[in-house]
């Protein structure tokens, strides 16, 4: 039986969605006749037609979080799950550290502040992952000195 108009009259008599609105089964040939609101509103007050009940838990503080959780905030330790790298794979980290100090050394190679061979020396060495940031390299050129006095 096609009762979808009867089903959206009682929606928006019952003012909510037609998915919650109930037939009773056994007068389904009652629920076909009635095609005005006032038909629909009378079987409703016989309880052929029944409404289902929401689900009555709040989802505003759900929300709250949400909107918290967009500006960045409770995403500390406690609120973590899984290892380090479900939040950043390796290969993104990795990306994301050689391209800082690629950078870096472009532009300490285009000041004049490292010679080309200490450039390729000290690439090389963030290729192999001797570097641990952008900070690591900067403390090796100074301990070892490969800034040129040119400046």
């Amino acid at each position: 039986m096609m009762l979808k108009a009867q089903k959206r009259i009682a929606a928006i008599v019952l003012k909510c969605s037609p998915q919650k609105v109930l037939f009773d089964t056994e007068k389904l040939s009652e629920i076909k006749e009635a095609i005005t609101k006032q038909d629909i509103k009378t079987l409703i007050s016989d309880g052929v037609i029944k409404r289902l009940k929401s689900n009555k838990q709040s989802k505003s503080r759900a929300r709250v979080r949400a909107t918290q959780r967009s500006k960045g905030r409770q995403r500390g330790q406690g609120s973590r799950k899984g290892k380090a790298t479900a939040r950043l794979s390796k290969k993104t980290r990795w990306v994301n550290r050689i391209r800082l100090q690629r950078d870096l050394l472009k532009k300490l190679r285009d000041d004049d502040s490292i010679t080309k061979k200490i450039y390729r020396e000290l690439y090389m060495k963030s290729k192999g992952g001797f570097f641990r940031s952008k900070r690591h390299i900067e403390l090796y050129i100074s301990e070892h000195s490969l800034i040129s006095k040119k400046q």
